[in-house]
C-alpha cells in the first residue's frame, strides 16, 4: 500500500501534468477553488497549494464553499481547518435545498437541479469577486463514467472537459484532477484526515446509473487494468470520420468528393506530362 508521501507525489505529478497539458493556470490568475467539503475538493485544494509554492508563475488561490442549507450541514471543522492554515476563503449560505425539495418529487434524482443552482451561484460569486478561473474537483473516474453514462443513457458522446469556457464567455472552469484516480484521492484524503462534510441531500437515493457504470468499468478493469486509462485517452483521440455525426462528415456528398478528388488527380497528372 502506498504511503501518504507516495500518494502526494503521484497526485502532484498528475495534477501538474494536467495543468501544463491544458494550460489551466497562467501568471496573474485568480483561481476560485470550489471546496465542497468532499474528499476530491479537499485534495484538489491541498495539491494546488503545494504547486503554488513551487510554481514559476504567480497566481492566487481562494477557497469557496457553498452551504446549501442541507439538514445536518456542519462546517465548523472545515472552517477551523481553513483558518489554521491561513487559507483565504469564504463559506456562503444559500438555501437551494428548499428549492430542490419543492421542485423535485420524492424519489427522483435531485442532482441535475441541485448542480444547476449551485453552478449559477458559483458563477455569480466569481464574477462579482473578480476571479477569472474556477477550479472543480472532478477526477479521471468522473470523466470516464460520465462518458459511458452519456453514451448508454443519453445517446450522446460527451463528458467533462479539463478546461471549459462557459456559455456566456465570462468564466473559465478548470479541472486539475482529470488525470488523478479516485482510489488515490480517497486513500490520500483518508491519510490526511480531512474534515469531510457528507452530502445528505441525496443520501436516501441511489444513483443507479452511475453505480452500474462504475461497476461495469471496475469489472472490465479486473480483466484489463488499462481499461479506465484507455477510456480517458479516447476523450482526446476522437476520430469524427469514423463516427456518424452528419455535422462532421458530409455523407450525402461523399461521391461528389470522390469524383472531385479523382478529377483533381487526373488534372495534376496531365499537367505533369505537359511539363
Amino acid at each position: 500500500m502506498a504511503t501518504k508521501e507516495q500518494l502526494e507525489k503521484k497526485l502532484l505529478h498528475y495534477t501538474g501534468k494536467a495543468i501544463a497539458d491544458f494550460n489551466m493556470i497562467q501568471h496573474g490568475d485568480r483561481v476560485m477553488v470550489c471546496l465542497s467539503g468532499g474528499k476530491d475538493s479537499f485534495t484538489m485544494l491541498h495539491v494546488l497549494l503545494q504547486l503554488q509554492r513551487r510554481a514559476k508563475v504567480d497566481f492566487e488561490l481562494f477557497a469557496f464553499t457553498l452551504d446549501q442549507a442541507q439538514p445536518g450541514w456542519d462546517d465548523r471543522a472545515l472552517k477551523s481547518w481553513l483558518q489554521e492554515r491561513n487559507i483565504a476563503h469564504e463559506i456562503l449560505t444559500r438555501d437551494t435545498y428548499s428549492i430542490v425539495k419543492e421542485k423535485i418529487p420524492e424519489g427522483q434524482t435531485y442532482c441535475s437541479l441541485c448542480s444547476r443552482l449551485r453552478r449559477g451561484i458559483i458563477y455569480t460569486y466569481a464574477e462579482e469577486k473578480g476571479f477569472n478561473k474556477i477550479a472543480l474537483g472532478h477526477h479521471r473516474d468522473d470523466l470516464i463514467r460520465t462518458l459511458l453514462m452519456s453514451i448508454l443513457y443519453n445517446g450522446e458522446i460527451r463528458s467533462m472537459p479539463p478546461k471549459l469556457l462557459s456559455d456566456n464567455k465570462k468564466h473559465v472552469v478548470i479541472r486539475p484532477l482529470v488525470y488523478c484516480q479516485e482510489n488515490d484521492i480517497a486513500a490520500f484524503a483518508k491519510e490526511m484526515a480531512y474534515p469531510i462534510i457528507p452530502c445528505n441531500l441525496c443520501g436516501s437515493q441511489e444513483n443507479l446509473m452511475r453505480k452500474k457504470v462504475k461497476h461495469l468499468i471496475d469489472q472490465l478493469a479486473l480483466e484489463n487494468p488499462k481499461v479506465p486509462s484507455n477510456i480517458l485517452h479516447a476523450l482526446s483521440a476522437i476520430k469524427p470520420s469514423q463516427l456518424m455525426d452528419k455535422k462532421y462528415w458530409d455523407f450525402k456528398n461523399l461521391e461528389k468528393e470522390a469524383y472531385r478528388a479523382e478529377a483533381q488527380s487526373a488534372e495534376a497528372e496531365a499537367e505533369l506530362f505537359e511539363l
